[in-house]
């Protein structure tokens, strides 16, 4: 019957990452999705059933925009 090796686990710190999360900013790439986006633009997650109503960006910018102007307009000044 073998014995099997124990390896020693490295005692590692809270505040220090594996290798494997290190990111090598010398190998990055520009993305090349970033002249697409309009300045000032702000990404949104919208659940599958929502997104499955609009057929586009501009559809649910229309639609907000409608519900906007239908609240009362105190509420939907920023401040």
């Amino acid at each position: 019957m073998k014995k099997r090796v124990q390896r020693k686990r490295q005692q590692r710190t809270a505040d220090e990452m594996r290798p494997e999360y290190r990111f090598d900013y010398a190998k990055a790439k520009p993305n090349r999705f970033a002249s697409r986006m309009k300045t000032e633009a702000v990404a949104v997650i919208l659940d599958p059933d929502v997104a499955s109503v609009f057929r586009s960006s501009d559809a649910v910018n229309t639609f907000l925009r409608s519900v906007i102007a239908a609240m009362p307009e105190a509420r939907h000044k920023r401040a």
